[in-house]
């Protein structure tokens, strides 16, 4: 029997990758620091791009039935509540995309994909030590004295991933003086509002403030996500307590529908924001990267997740029709994904994305089970790329 392909990360991307590349014929393991699966973080915002990509790993349905579909995406501007875009979406999406938008809790997503993944292909309590390559494979170690032959590795594992490390060094981050605020707010302490089965944004006075709301959990859950410039707070987890006292003081000049949420909240998630530049080489022989480990994105065109499934689909793609040679099947992969990803990347640190109107087919349009494999596919043509998505 075959080596299997080593996935190292649990996460979104990596789940993805295992189901996708195992409905390829291709055996799979993944190896997840992590010693359980745990209800982590809040919101997942699946655009019509990733929830294509995911219906073609088959939970569409699943997903569908735990998420919201919100009915518009809607630009406001922080202070008047001017309405300076609206893209409907939901069933209009659909049929435009092949796909609706859907928003849910994030470990709703994780628990699907997790329950899609092949059976005992998940292990748990493995975090990375080492990494050496022969002609044979690549020999994985890990922190608890074991370790794993197999074909290719795809390091999965995020932001700080362990496997980028290995292969390029370390990396140093820019901190971009912005800070996040995340929250969840019952639907029924705040059904006095409008517009709350909409994705709905508050641009504020710069391009670092502003808020999103959008509902989750089927509705029954309003997601609070909002930035501010805050060069005082350097802290990047997701999972640090913040004020909600603070988070109401720094919107006070947003306008009292926005506010409304805010003093709806009762307990509050808050991080700091740090941006990387797209990466000129995403792997080396039979490794690579995926997901956050080769192109970590600002959340502000909601496209971190997106991608990471996105690769997944054209990763299995390109290494199905590789046959034995998965050294050049990674180097495909990475030459169609690049582009694009570097793209997005930069169009999300400019955040001007659908400020006022703009085409949305780019982004939302993109079908990674049948996009040509090659490279440039699913950028935003030249002539119409604005300046922060160039």
């Amino acid at each position: 029997m075959s080596l299997p392909i080593g996935i190292v990360g649990g996460g979104i991307g990596g789940l993805a990758a295992a189901i996708a590349l195992h409905r390829a014929g291709r055996p799979v393991v993944v190896f997840e620091q992590a010693r359980q699966f745990s209800r982590v973080g809040a919101d997942i915002n699946l655009t019509p791009n990733a929830v294509r990509a995911l219906d073609g790993l088959g939970i569409g349905a699943e997903l569908r039935r735990l998420g919201a579909r919100p009915t518009h995406r809607v630009s406001r501007n922080y202070d008047t509540a001017e309405e300076t875009s609206r893209l409907a979406m939901s069933g209009t999406a659909e049929e435009r995309y092949g796909a609706p938008q859907l928003t849910l809790h994030r470990a709703d997503l994780l628990a699907t994909l997790e329950a899609a993944a092949p059976a005992g292909s998940v292990r748990l309590g493995k975090r990375l030590a080492g990494m050496s390559e022969a002609a044979e494979g690549v020999t994985l170690t890990f922190e608890d004295g074991t370790s794993e032959k197999v074909a290719a590795v795809v390091g999965a594992d995020g932001i700080h991933s362990a496997v980028r490390r290995a292969l390029f060094g370390a990396e140093a981050p820019r901190f971009t003086g912005v800070v996040a605020y995340r929250a969840v707010v019952p639907r029924e302490r705040v059904a006095h509002l409008p517009d709350l089965d909409m994705f709905t944004k508050w641009w504020g006075p710069s391009p670092q403030s502003q808020i999103v709301t959008f509902p989750i959990s089927a509705g029954r859950e309003i997601f609070i996500f909002a930035t501010t410039p805050q060069d005082s707070w350097r802290h990047e987890s997701w999972t640090m307590p913040g004020s909600v006292e603070e988070l109401r003081a720094e919107y006070a000049a947003f306008h009292p529908q926005a506010r409304a949420l805010l003093e709806a909240c009762d307990a509050v998630l808050k991080t700091a924001l740090y941006e990387r530049d797209p990466m000129p080489a995403w792997g080396r022989g039979a490794v690579t990267l995926m997901g956050d480990a080769c192109h970590p994105m600002l959340p502000f065109m909601a496209q971190g997740a997106g991608m990471a499934v996105e690769d997944a689909v054209v990763l299995a793609r390109c290494v199905s029709e590789g046959g034995e040679d998965i050294v050049a099947s990674l180097r495909r992969y990475e030459a169609a994904r690049q582009p694009r990803t570097a793209q997005i990347q930069l169009g999300s640190r400019g955040n001007a994305w659908l400020r006022a109107g703009g085409n949305a087919d780019w982004v939302y349009g993109y079908d990674s089970w049948v996009v040509p494999l090659t490279p440039g596919q699913g950028t935003m043509p030249e002539a119409a790329a604005p300046a922060d998505a160039a």
